[in-house]
């Protein structure tokens, strides 16, 4: 099974920013550059895998 699901991810000055690449006039999320961090480092280490 192919997984189409996807995120776009644009470098702003203070933050990362995240849209859908299917929808990406649906809004999209500003995340701080150390929040996006830690989130990828919590996805890397399994802790947010759906179970």
């Amino acid at each position: 099974m192919e997984n189409r699901d996807c995120v776009e991810l644009a470098s702003l000055s203070l933050a990362v920013g995240v849209r859908d690449s299917k929808a990406p006039y649906a809004g999209h999320l500003a995340v701080r550059v150390g929040e996006f961090r830690r989130l990828v480092a919590e996805v890397k280490a399994g802790d947010h895998d759906l179970r």
